[in-house]
């Protein structure tokens, strides 16, 4: 896990800033920083759009009585796609906008949902009830 980490944390903002320099080549610098500053302020608003849909369906499986499992994890996603379209660059911004959009959040909350269950099957997570 570790590994993975260190390595997410030198080859993401790597990639980024490959990402950032080729758009500033082809579209300027000013229209490359313009366009990073419209992508996280308008990740900052769907995120919280998003956010508050994501909250008001776990509340409504809580008052009914239901396990919030698919209501948690798409507020799982909306909180990650909304960091993510607020750090600088392009990639973290596509990946942020598909985690935020409701068509293609299922996909992300099934990967979510298999890697908890294999983490929980093999042990490596637990869960204690009282």
């Amino acid at each position: 896990m570790l590994k993975w980490l260190v390595a997410a944390i030198i080859l993401i903002p790597a990639i980024e800033m490959w990402g950032i320099i080729r758009v500033g080549h082809a579209i300027g610098g000013w229209a490359t920083f313009g366009l990073i500053l419209l992508t996280g302020f308008a990740g900052a608003q769907l995120a919280r759009l998003e956010g508050r849909k994501a909250i008001a369906e776990v509340k409504l499986h809580l008052q009914s009585g239901k396990p919030p499992g698919h209501a948690m994890l798409n507020g799982i996603c909306v909180l990650v796609g909304g960091l993510l379209l607020l750090m600088p660059g392009f990639f973290t911004d596509i990946v942020g906008i598909t985690l935020l959009f409701p068509l293609t959040r299922p996909f992300y909350r099934m990967m979510i949902y298999r890697w908890l269950e294999n983490k929980m099957r093999s042990g490596s997570i637990t869960i204690w009830r009282r």
